[in-house]
C-alpha cells in the first residue's frame, strides 16, 4: 500500500522561497501523476500542481512562481515554490493517484 511522506513546510517572510519534499513508500508508477494540493481556512482543497511521465500541470496562480519536478528513482515529488506571497499559506497535501493523500505540511507566508 502507497504512503506519503511530506516535508519541507514552514513559516517564511512574503517573496522568500519553500521547497516541499513528498516520498511514496511502495510500489508506483511513473504514469500516474503525483501532485501537490492545498488548503486555506474555509476554503475548498485545490489543486497546485501535478507531474506524470506524460504532462504537467499547474493551477493558473501559481504558474511562474512554483515548480514541481519528480526523481522516479526516489519515488519523490518536490514543489519548488518561490516568490511565495500571504495567499499561499495553507496546508500542503502531496497526493499520488486519486486516493492517497499524505498526512499535510503547512506553509505560512508572513507579509
Amino acid at each position: 500500500q502507497v504512503q506519503l511522506v511530506e516535508s519541507g513546510g514552514g513559516l517564511v517572510q512574503a517573496g522568500g522561497s519553500l521547497r516541499l519534499s513528498c516520498t511514496a513508500t511502495g510500489t508506483i508508477s511513473t504514469h500516474v501523476p503525483m501532485g501537490w494540493y492545498r488548503q486555506a481556512p474555509g476554503n475548498q482543497r485545490e489543486l497546485v500542481a501535478s507531474k506524470s511521465r506524460s504532462s504537467t500541470n499547474y493551477a493558473e496562480f501559481v504558474k511562474g512562481r512554483f515548480t514541481i519536478s519528480r526523481d522516479d528513482a526516489k519515488n519523490t515529488v518536490y514543489l519548488h515554490m518561490n516568490t511565495l506571497i500571504p495567499e499561499d499559506t495553507g496546508v500542503y497535501y502531496c497526493r499520488y493517484g486519486v486516493i492517497r493523500w499524505g498526512q499535510g505540511t503547512q506553509v505560512t507566508v508572513l507579509l
